[in-house]
């Protein structure tokens, strides 16, 4: 808004950024503060601690994203599923004791079994072929 030939200022030109993108993060930081703010947590919340939260969300969601990803290539599947997710979960020893005391809607049995518990194999001649002449 320009009076007696007074130029706006380029601050008002610019497109604006929103908190996620200022903080370099993929995470809506808006998003994370108003819940933050209705959840009754505390009476004053800081721009900061929604930051930081939204940043610790993200790597988590990163890490066991990657982890699943790579369950489900190793099985020759391009989905991930939730039994990806669980499988990484579970196998990861830091994931696995911060999700202790989690449990899913689609709790199953994990499907890794111990080496062993698996039948003895033999890499020679059975006997029983052998043996009858």
């Amino acid at each position: 808004m320009s009076e007696c030939g007074k130029k706006t200022t380029k601050l008002l030109l610019m497109p604006k950024k929103t908190m996620s993108a200022l903080a370099g993060l993929q995470f809506p930081v808006g998003r994370v503060y108003m819940r933050l703010k209705g959840g009754n947590y505390a009476d004053r919340i800081g721009a900061g601690a929604a930051i930081y939260l939204a940043a610790v969300l993200e790597y988590l969601s990163a890490a066991i994203l990657e982890l699943a990803g790579n369950a489900a290539r190793e099985n020759k599947n391009v989905r991930i599923t939730p039994g990806y997710i669980q499988l990484a979960v579970r196998n990861d020893n830091e994931l696995n004791g911060l999700f202790a005391c989690m449990s899913t809607a689609q709790e199953e049995v994990m499907s890794s079994i111990h080496a062993q518990l698996l039948p003895i194999t033999t890499d020679g001649p059975s006997q029983e072929q052998g043996s009858s002449q």
